[in-house]
């Protein structure tokens, strides 16, 4: 696997260390001792599965509080997605810094999203799929999110949002958040 960090403290974009031959190739796409010498979070403790039926479908932006924070490995299996993550860290150098990343089926990248970052993505064609590896279960009464179109992170989908769920939609907006409390994070819910 090929790790290049990203402009965002401790995510990581992963390539495809291809191995060729006359059958088509071999490539590994985790490897928890790698992952342990990049620094990364080398636990699995859940995949899921997400389709998406129309191009333009959004899903996010997700994160779970500590101590049920997940780590999420990003893949894009069918089709092509525009994946984003917020550094939601108060003690991290890109606290509320925000990047995207195009994951598609024929690139083969995979995103590694680190605990208290929000994530979200759109489909960029239908019937898109993604796989997440996630290094914690999920937790209800830990999860947090905020609005998509926050114009705080002024995110730049690449299309116009077609299909939303209403919690999706619904999420807080940060200036809502009370910034200078011990744990500005917490607050939103």
């Amino acid at each position: 696997m090929i790790f290049t960090a990203t402009s965002l403290q401790d995510a990581f974009i992963i390539d495809l260390e291809e191995k060729p031959d006359h059958r088509g190739f071999f490539a590994r796409t985790f490897c928890a001792n790698e992952f342990a010498n990049h620094g990364l979070k080398p636990v699995v403790a859940q995949c899921n599965l997400s389709y998406n039926y129309k191009k333009g479908t959004l899903r996010g932006m997700h994160y779970q509080l500590r101590p049920a924070a997940e780590t999420k490995l990003i893949r894009c299996i069918k089709g092509a997605i525009y994946d984003v993550i917020i550094d939601m860290r108060p003690e991290s150098p890109t606290f509320l810094s925000h990047i995207g990343v195009e994951l598609t089926a024929d690139n083969r990248r995979a995103l590694y999203v680190p605990e208290m970052f929000a994530h979200g993505y759109q489909a960029l064609t239908d019937d898109a799929e993604v796989v997440y590896q996630v290094g914690e279960f999920y937790t209800p009464g830990y999860e947090k999110g905020l609005r998509y179109n926050d114009p705080f992170f002024n995110i730049e989908w690449p299309l116009d949002v077609t299909v939303i769920s209403d919690k999706d939609a619904s999420w807080p907006l940060l200036e809502t958040i009370p910034i200078g409390s011990p744990d500005p994070v917490e607050a939103v819910c």
